[in-house]
């Protein structure tokens, strides 16, 4: 079993920054992605937002690109989702999950397996 808590969650106005947390027990090494959950949207719809593989890879929706950077703190066992140049359309409850079957080609993760958080609330208004 690995625990996952995020983290970091506020209303902010456009322009703004965030940076989500998530802090994950048990394995140290694996797969790990942020998902969102935009309002009116069922749990499949969850858009994969940024993932790092356990090589160190990297990828980034379009939506986030150049706005939104991941790191990763192996020995806090903690993932960083640092979030700039925040839209309203960034507004969502965000998860992270681990080994959620989303990969780097796909960026599609699985709700109902792996690890998942129990989301942080991301709102963001013009």
């Amino acid at each position: 079993q690995v625990q996952v808590t995020e983290s970091g969650g506020a209303s902010v106005q456009a322009g703004g920054s965030l940076r989500l947390t998530c802090v994950t027990g048990g394995w140290t090494v694996y797969k790990m992605a942020w998902f969102r959950q935009a309002p009116g949207k069922e749990r499949a719809e969850r858009e994969g937002v940024a993932l790092i593989d356990t090589d160190g890879r990297t990828r980034y929706a379009d939506s986030v690109k150049g706005r939104f950077t991941l790191s990763k703190d192996n020995a806090k066992n903690t993932l960083y989702l640092q979030m700039n140049s925040l839209k309203p359309e960034d507004t969502a409850t965000y998860y992270c999950a681990v080994e959620s079957r989303a990969t780097i080609s796909t960026m599609k993760g699985d709700p109902d397996a792996g690890y998942w958080g129990q989301g942080t609330q991301v709102t963001v208004s013009s």
